[in-house]
């Protein structure tokens, strides 16, 4: 029996800013299909944590890599075409385009308004966007600027359009801040449709969507890892009450 070799790996990967170490000797594997929820409180290296996934950031020491092959050194355009995408927490969308438009974009693999204009997607690419914007209930908006787009649905359109851009990993950087709890239970719906075709890791603090998302859950403190497992289990840990549930009441 074959043993799968890990899609993405971090092997004790440390950053340093200016002497302060936002990771230490910080490890972790994800497998083709792996489902991730990564919490802690604030300073435990989250975002640094993708920022060395991809490329924004290069390690201090330690590798970075991705199908067998390194990360560092790779430009973030370069990464993201290799197949990681990154929604940031704040959508990043273009405000001034159509809905349609924002995907259209996303899967064109010029990623330049002027080419799509000029040569247009083929007809599986436009049946893929239109499938895409349906499957995040965005169908009925495709004719309407991002601008008028509520924030939830605008969250929506970013995770959209990452999937658009076909990664085979899907990094989501707290999808649902600022959300109303009905957003929040929708968007949670959403990433758990996406999980069937895609690696994905989720980093938020809202503890009751990472309940409803159901992930196994690895816990940072002070760049390192400080547990994993199913989601009650890491919360009835000591170490995760004191330092991250606890660091919530204050």
């Amino acid at each position: 029996m074959s043993i799968s070799k890990p899609l993405l790996e971090l092997d004790s990967v440390s950053v340093c800013f200016d002497g302060f170490f936002a990771l230490t000797d910080l490890s972790m594997k994800l497998f083709k299909g792996d489902l991730r929820s990564v919490i802690g409180p604030n300073g435990a290296g989250k975002t640094t944590f993708l920022d060395v996934i991809t490329g924004k950031v290069r390690p201090t020491r330690g590798t970075v890599t991705f199908n067998g092959n390194s990360l560092l050194g790779i430009s973030e355009e370069q990464i993201s075409r290799k197949g990681i995408g990154r929604k940031f927490q704040t959508p990043r969308v273009f405000e001034n385009l159509t809905v349609l438009r924002n995907l259209e974009l996303s899967a064109s693999p010029l990623k330049d308004p002027l080419s799509l204009l000029s040569s247009g997607l083929s007809k599986s690419v436009k049946d893929e966007v239109h499938g895409i914007m349906n499957y995040v209930g965005l169908g009925s908006f495709a004719t309407v600027k991002a601008s008028y787009l509520s924030h939830g649905q605008k969250q929506w359109l970013a995770i959209a359009c990452l999937v658009a851009q076909s990664p085979q990993v899907l990094l989501l950087d707290e999808p649902v801040a600022g959300l109303t709890d009905e957003e929040t239970l929708l968007t949670a719906e959403l990433i758990k449709l996406l999980a069937s075709d895609h690696t994905v890791v989720v980093i938020e603090h809202d503890m009751e969507f990472i309940r409803e998302l159901g992930f196994d859950v690895t816990v940072l403190h002070q760049g390192q890892v400080l547990t994993e497992g199913p989601l009650e289990r890491v919360k009835s840990d000591p170490r995760v009450i004191e330092v991250y549930l606890g660091a919530s009441d204050h």
